[in-house]
């Protein structure tokens, strides 16, 4: 990538972001279980790499059920996850569509059935899912259709997905990856966000082996409440929240409100301003890391190594 496209990209996601708002690719993936309604499914479109006609696919011995083997994209061999296998769906006019997708330090491909379009939408129109519906979707993003009505949108939990194809690959925690331990100031804690319920275990595991205390919240929205609280409870002492919060841990994409935009939040608040805040995201690459270093965030650590997280932790605690 040209450094050019990359000053592009980051100028477009902090447009984007200044105002919370992101795009997101729409697909098809078939007949839903039991119905003839092909439902309409979305992923960030900062998380493809490329949209293509479906190439050869290699089938590969004793790989899992989902996935339909390999394919050889501009000489890089990329595994093929059958999306529509995933949720249950019937693609009556076949895998059409390959996405490539980069995610957490990897590339793989899903196969759809068709790719609908990129729209722009504010993070407020998109509620977490949880409760709402099976463990692969995230979110439900609210859209607006013909006539007035409203078009939904699953967005998808990536990080579940894979962990469910690949599960050997999943990155289980163990007290001695991630090193020493991690201190805070006496009386304090991490205020972590994550959407996601595989990567908010995973965090809770991290942290835990870390021997650090912590709270954890879904949406950067319920993070931002609950800083505000905090900071509430700590005046009413005579404190600060700074004394009652260590470092905030924050995922990128979040329902209601993103982390950029709760990073930007407590970095403009005399309050918070203080408090250091890392980002913990898939969305990898160094347009991403430019784009974080120009909301403010101390530190950006790709998912998920916790010998990484805990060393990033580290160093912004000790400044």
């Amino acid at each position: 990538m040209s450094l050019s496209t990359t000053l592009h990209d980051v100028n477009e996601r902090a447009q984007l972001t200044s105002n919370n708002q992101f795009e997101l690719m729409l697909f098809r993936l078939g007949e839903a279980p039991g119905s003839d309604r092909r439902e309409l499914f979305g992923i960030n479109v900062f998380k493809v790499r490329e949209i293509l006609v479906m190439p050869k696919i290699t089938g590969i011995a004793n790989a899992p059920p989902q996935v339909l083997g390999v394919a050889n994209i501009r000489g890089q061999i990329i595994p093929v996850i059958d999306l529509p296998a995933m949720v249950g769906c019937t693609p009556k006019r076949g895998h059409s569509i390959l996405m490539v997708t980069e995610y957490a330090r990897t590339t793989q491909a899903f196969a759809v059935e068709e790719v609908d379009e990129i729209v722009r939408l504010e993070w407020s129109d998109v509620l977490a899912a949880e409760g709402n519906g099976g463990d692969l979707v995230t979110s439900i993003a609210k859209l607006a259709g013909e006539n007035g009505s409203t078009r939904l949108v699953q967005v998808l939990d990536v990080e579940q997905i894979l962990r469910s194809v690949m599960p050997a690959a999943a990155n289980e925690t163990a007290l001695d990856a991630v090193g020493d331990q991690v201190v805070l100031p006496p009386g304090s804690i991490v205020l972590a966000a994550d959407d996601s319920p595989v990567a908010r275990m995973l965090i809770e595991q991290g942290l835990g082996a870390m021997g650090v205390s912590f709270v954890m919240t879904k949406t950067g929205q319920e993070a931002w409440d609950r800083l505000q609280s905090i900071d509430d409870e700590a005046r009413a002492e005579g404190r600060s929240a700074a004394d009652r919060v260590a470092l905030v841990l924050t995922d990128l994409e979040m329902p209601v409100m993103d982390g950029f935009t709760l990073t930007r939040n407590i970095k403009q608040d005399p309050r918070f301003k203080s408090i250091p805040v890392v980002i913990h995201s898939s969305l990898t690459g160094s347009t991403n890391e430019a784009h974080v270093q120009s909301v403010g965030a101390d530190a950006y650590v790709a998912k998920f190594v916790a010998s990484e997280l805990a060393s990033a932790l580290r160093k912004v605690l000790v400044h």
